[in-house]
Order: C-alpha cells, then sequence, then structure tokens
C-alpha cells in the first residue's frame, strides 16, 4: 500500500479560549487550558496517531488544513463518499417524515448495546429492552441501578449516555474537553466512585488504565492532556475535511490516549457520534453507529498485534480491518494505519446506515 508522507509542521494562530478554566472539581477538571496567549504546531506522528501537537510562542496564521490532509490519504476520499451515499439514502426513507424520533431511539439502543459489547459487557438486544421496559417499578428501578438481572451496569450507563447525546451537542460544539466531562459523568455513575467521574486520569492511580482493546500503555497524564489540547484545536479550526474523517479522528485519537482510565472506549465512540450529530452528517443521530464498528471487517478482529501495526494487512474482501485490529493500526501503525482506521470507520458509518434502514422499512411494513 502506498500512502502520502506524514504532514509537515504548520503554525496556527493561538488557539481560542473555549470555555473558562475553573476550580478542578468532577465535572470541569477537563477545561480547556488554551487561553489566547499560546499557539500550536500540529503534526502526524510516527506512531500513526493525529493529531500531536507542540506549544510555542507564535502569532502566525492558521496556514494548511491538516484534517483535509488526512482526509487525502489513499481511499479515505472514496470510502467517506460511500458511507455519505448511504446515509444520504437513509435520510431520503418516507419514514422518517413521521417516525424519525422512532427510528432515533431505536439507532441509539442498538449503537449503546454495542458499543458496551466492544468495551466487554455483553447483553443482547431482548435482554437490554426488558430491563430498559421494567424500569417503572420502584423495585426494577433498583434492580437497574445495580446492573439490573444480567444486565451490567456500564451497558445501561452506556445507554444513558447515548440518549442524552443530542442535549451534549451545544456543549460539545463549545467546549468539547468539558463536554467529555459531562459525558464520564453520564456514564460512569453508578459504575465508578463518585469522586472518580468526570476526572482526568493521574499517572499513579489505585485502578490500572483500562485497556479492552489491547492497545499499550497509553500516553502520561502530561501528554494526554497537551494532544487533547491539540484535539479541541482541530476541532475548532475550520476544515474541508468530511465530518466521518473528523469523527474517526477524533475516535481514535481518545481511544489512544484514554483520558478518564476507565470507559475510555464507549466515551471514544459516543464523542465520534457526536460529530457526526453536530456536523449535520447525521444531525438526529439516525445511524447505529456502533453496530457498524462491530460488522465491519468481522473475523478481522484480532489480526494486528501491538508489535505488529506498522503491517497492516486488511481482509482481502472488502480491504477493511476489524475495530480491534484498526484502532491498534492507528496507534501503532503509522500513515498506513492510520488510513486503515479511517477505511475501517467509513465503512462502519455505511453499515450503520443499512441497519437504521432496516428499521425504517420494518416500521414501513407494521
Amino acid at each position: 500500500m502506498t500512502s502520502a508522507g506524514p504532514p509537515s509542521p504548520r503554525a496556527v494562530r493561538s488557539l481560542p479560549r473555549t470555555g473558562p478554566c475553573r476550580r478542578q472539581t468532577t465535572r470541569s477538571r477537563f477545561c480547556d487550558a488554551s487561553d489566547g496567549r499560546r499557539s500550536a504546531t500540529f503534526r502526524v506522528a510516527r506512531t500513526g496517531s493525529v493529531p500531536t501537537v507542540d506549544h510555542r510562542p507564535s502569532g502566525a496564521v492558521l496556514a494548511d488544513d491538516p484534517l483535509a490532509r488526512v482526509a487525502a490519504l489513499p481511499g479515505v476520499r472514496g470510502a467517506a463518499d460511500t458511507a455519505r451515499a448511504a446515509v444520504d439514502a437513509l435520510l431520503r426513507h418516507r419514514v422518517l417524515r413521521r417516525q424519525s424520533a422512532e427510528v432515533t431511539a431505536e439507532a441509539s439502543l442498538r449503537a449503546a448495546r454495542a458499543s458496551a459489547a466492544l468495551e466487554g459487557h455483553e447483553v443482547s438486544l431482548d435482554r437490554l429492552r426488558s430491563t430498559l421496559s421494567a424500569e417503572g417499578t420502584a423495585t426494577s428501578r433498583a434492580t437497574a441501578d445495580q446492573g439490573g438481572e444480567g444486565v451490567d451496569a456500564a451497558v445501561l450507563g452506556t445507554v444513558r449516555l447515548y440518549a442524552e447525546l443530542g442535549v451534549l451537542a451545544p456543549a460539545w460544539e463549545r467546549a468539547p474537553r468539558q463536554a467529555l466531562a459531562r459525558m464520564h459523568v453520564l456514564l460512569g455513575r453508578g459504575v465508578l466512585p463518585d469522586e472518580d467521574l468526570g476526572r482526568p486520569r493521574a499517572d499513579a492511580g489505585d485502578h490500572p488504565v483500562g485497556d479492552p482493546l489491547r492497545l499499550g500503555t497509553p500516553p502520561g497524564s502530561m501528554e494526554t492532556s497537551v494532544r487533547l489540547d491539540g484535539l479541541t484545536g482541530l476541532l475548532i479550526a475550520p476544515t474541508s475535511a468530511p465530518a466521518i474523517v473528523v469523527a474517526a479522528v477524533v475516535h481514535g485519537e481518545l481511544l489512544a490516549l484514554r483520558p478518564f482510565g476507565t470507559l475510555d472506549g464507549v466515551i471514544a465512540r459516543a464523542a465520534a457520534r457526536l460529530v457526526l450529530i453536530s456536523r449535520g452528517l447525521d444531525p438526529k443521530a439516525l445511524t447505529a453507529t456502533d453496530v457498524g464498528h462491530l460488522e465491519a471487517g468481522a473475523g478481522q478482529a484480532d489480526q494486528v498485534a501491538p508489535g505488529e501495526a506498522d503491517q497492516v494487512a486488511p481482509d482481502e474482501a472488502d480491504g477493511v480491518l476489524g475495530y480491534q485490529a484498526a484502532a491498534r493500526a492507528y496507534v501503532h501503525g503509522g500513515p498506513e494505519g492510520v488510513t486503515a482506521w479511517l477505511r475501517h470507520c467509513a465503512r462502519a458509518l455505511e453499515l450503520a446506515a443499512r441497519e437504521s434502514l432496516a428499521v425504517c422499512e420494518a416500521l414501513a411494513r407494521a
């Protein structure tokens, strides 16, 4: 596979402040550190993570579009266009004229169940529906708070988070880091101690950093904070890159950084879904995005080991790696690994749109 080399560093103007920094509390320790006095230079690192950030004094203006250059990697633009066409076909379905809310609710439930499964918390869709439908009684609410019969509390937290993504979209656009902290609070309630909710992980914590995808040791807390600043800068800056590319970069970076230390995969997938909502590709959250991640490149999930990620070898059938292998390729595989991850995410969105299209057809026949 041929691939364009990593982009050269480009100076950008000082990052605008996305929100006031406050005291470090459960919900605000992830406030944006950019204060208008510092600017940043973004680059694609040799590890394949996009982007990293170097802070240095500068008054230069934005000279390039890093995300557009990522979108120009071989095969990415075509895959993004195919995914966009699948979403557009879904949005044209006649059922959505009157029943879009039902499709959104069903897509959210299916995506949440799939995201929990990717994090290692398996539950059948029928079992999840049964638990949620029983929440009208006091007994069932108490059972649900403890995880439900056969339903892990993390699964219910994921459902709760995905149901609130539409409400979180404005906060995501204004201050992504504060939105991430709020997302962790919603997700972790009943799963984690209250003092850990929304708080960034420390280098020397009492609990090991979760690694369900076997990505290896994440960066230290200082590097994680700096790279989150860089990611925030990319989200604020204008770009001509397709929304699916922006979502994939956000998704991959949060998987690589694991800023909270627990349930970070769910946060990464929810953030990618927020990008698709806020950037208008899927404004009503109709696609079951994480179902697509389960299905894309199925059978290739364990193909790339952390030490072998520079030798990306996707499935010949459709050229797409499974979710776990694609995530490892992004973190460890250089530019070709980034390409493999972006193509996986595009394929996942295409499959997710088809899944939701099937839901629309079922509603039309009912």
